[in-house]
């Protein structure tokens, strides 16, 4: 049985997910504290954590970004009343796997439960990676210690960053649509109308090809990116 974890201050939402949950197979604590939330997601293993971006006193981003900042990578999903692109990118930026605006069908939140789960032998689930170092050229990337380093210069990486980056790196020599991307980095039911992948592959390229003679992610005009 898959252990969830949620943080949500309305308890009449809490319950409803809760029960929801139940019924379909899981085991799911909710808090009402951001505070108590952190605490219990630190000391105690989950499968997957749920979290409402506005919960009072440490709101779900600063729940996110210091569980990430300890290296904490259980699979998260936000739960916000904030639907924008910029919103979106925040959450995600801080170290989400994805997000999700109320209000939301519960055949949705199912599905995207079921899809991050599916989605941990990936290597988003850090506590047993498939791969301890992925290598291309002078370029390494570590997922023990998430270090990435080219030509032994460290790179500092955010989260959806490092994610991108692995899946350049464990796809070499291949062609990647944007869909494809954004299935693997985000989610399946991300919205790949907007450009978030093309920011983020400039935000990777910037920091992984800039100063280099070498560059390694190409673009393939209308049809993705490829590391090679």
């Amino acid at each position: 049985m898959y252990k969830i974890g949620l943080a949500e201050d309305d308890q009449k939402i809490a319950k409803l997910i809760k029960e929801g949950l139940e019924e379909n197979g899981y085991e799911v604590t909710v808090f009402h504290s951001g505070t108590f939330a952190l605490e219990t997601f630190i000391r105690d293993q989950f499968q997957l954590l749920i979290l409402d971006v506005m919960i009072p006193d440490v709101t779900g981003i600063e729940i996110c970004k210091e569980l990430r900042k300890r290296e904490i990578y259980t699979p998260l999903l936000m739960l916000t009343a904030l639907g924008t692109v910029d919103d979106k990118v925040n959450g995600l930026d801080a170290g989400a796997d994805d997000y999700l605006v109320k209000p939301f069908h519960f055949r949705e939140l199912l599905a995207r439960i079921e899809a991050l789960l599916r989605r941990q032998h990936f290597g988003h689930d850090v506590s047993k990676p498939a791969h301890a170092l992925l290598q291309f050229k002078d370029l390494t990337l570590n997922t023990h210690s998430k270090e990435v380093k080219r030509a032994q210069r460290s790179i500092e990486l955010t989260a959806k960053e490092f994610h991108l980056l692995e899946l350049f790196l464990l796809n070499p020599n291949r062609l990647l649509s944007r869909q494809y991307i954004a299935e693997q980095v985000w989610d399946i039911s991300f919205d790949t109308g907007t450009n978030v992948v093309d920011v983020y592959v400039n935000f990777l390229r910037n920091k992984i090809d800039k100063g280099f003679d070498s560059k390694l992610i190409h673009t393939k005009i209308g049809m993705g990116y490829i590391l090679k």
